[in-house]
């Protein structure tokens, strides 16, 4: 089991950047592949970057691909999604979830360990 906290949302306009950051509570982090998803007001939450556990492979949504990077830490037990070239459309409640398997996916429920979403609003 692991409790993760995310951080680093805000309000920002469009064509600026903001890094994401994901805490987890324990060291087994380094086992999980994680993921990045978000939730937009009446939408369902989306996948958006996922990155495994050992080799550090990433996956992108086509949404994300070119702007979004995703990144991890172990020895910090940190993940972290570098948001650039930000727009209206990202303005989003995102999340960090852990998965046990070895492959990112990008279904919801691969996904385990889910935590309490941090707020990303993009002004134009």
């Amino acid at each position: 089991q692991i409790q993760l906290v995310e951080s680093g949302g805000g309000l920002v306009r469009a064509g600026e950047s903001l890094r994401l950051s994901c805490v987890g509570s324990r060291d087994t982090f380094q086992y999980f592949t994680m993921g990045w998803f978000r939730q937009a007001p009446g939408k369902e939450r989306e996948f958006v970057a996922g990155i495994t556990k050992r080799d550090g492979r990433t996956t992108y949504a086509d949404s994300a691909k070119g702007r979004f990077t995703i990144s991890r830490d172990d020895g910090k037990k940190t993940l972290y999604l570098q948001m650039d070239r930000l727009n209206v459309d990202d303005t989003a409640v995102y999340y960090c979830a852990a998965s046990i398997l070895l492959d990112v996916k990008m279904t919801l429920g691969e996904y385990s360990y889910w935590g309490q979403g941090t707020q990303v609003t993009v002004s134009s």
